[in-house]
């Protein structure tokens, strides 16, 4: 009987241990993470790429199903390092695309500037939030030189780009606000996710983190 008692005993501290495993599991997938970033010049100028998997927690899903839209904020940069002073901008983008969930059509649909799409399924809508991009940016808007980007990524001097994304809660509904400042779950951002950039004589990609 006292060796039954501590095999069962066991078999719990086993069941609560994979328990606990698998909810850290599914946390860890939650959120905002960044799988490709992508520097790169094209005939129209100089691009930054990226793409995020957004994985958006239960509670916020929810919300999203009953009618509560969100304001997805992604900024996308290029800085140039300086010795003497702080680093400066080279390209900067900040754009917000908008989810939500439409009842009548059973669609969840997205909206970014002037475009906007629908989607049968979450994942599918998602999946396409998740890619963003910045405008091509001509040199010459830059500089009376014409090539002055091009001068500057093809000198000594070190430039990194930058990609980012996370839900604006400040455009939540005011009772959803004050949800968002003491749930976690609430809190989706990746984080700024860094990369040199040299000179760009065709694309350049980061490494997946």
């Amino acid at each position: 009987m006292r060796c039954c008692k501590k095999t069962l005993n066991l078999l719990c501290k086993l069941a609560l241990l994979l328990g606990f495993c698998a909810c850290a599991s599914v946390a860890n997938a939650e959120g905002i993470t960044v799988t490709k970033a992508e520097t790169h010049l094209g005939d129209d100028g100089y691009e930054i790429l990226a793409d995020f998997k957004i994985t958006l927690p239960a509670s916020v899903a929810e919300a999203l199903k009953r009618g509560v839209t969100l304001n997805f904020v992604s900024e996308l940069a290029i800085t140039r390092s300086r010795w003497y002073w702080l680093d400066t901008d080279v390209v900067q983008n900040e754009q917000t695309t908008k989810l939500w969930y439409n009842a009548l059509t059973r669609q969840y649909r997205i909206s970014r500037g002037t475009l906007f799409q629908g989607f049968s399924n979450l994942d599918s809508a998602l999946r396409v939030l998740g890619h963003q991009s910045a405008p091509p940016v001509p040199a010459t808007a830059l500089n009376d030189g014409g090539g002055y980007v091009a001068r500057l990524l093809k000198s000594e001097t070190r430039y990194t780009a930058f990609a980012q994304m996370r839900l604006d809660t400040s455009q939540l509904p005011k009772p959803l606000q004050v949800n968002a400042l003491t749930n976690s779950e609430w809190n989706l951002e990746s984080g700024r996710y860094s990369w040199p950039v040299s000179a760009l004589a065709g694309s350049e990609e980061a490494n997946k983190p």
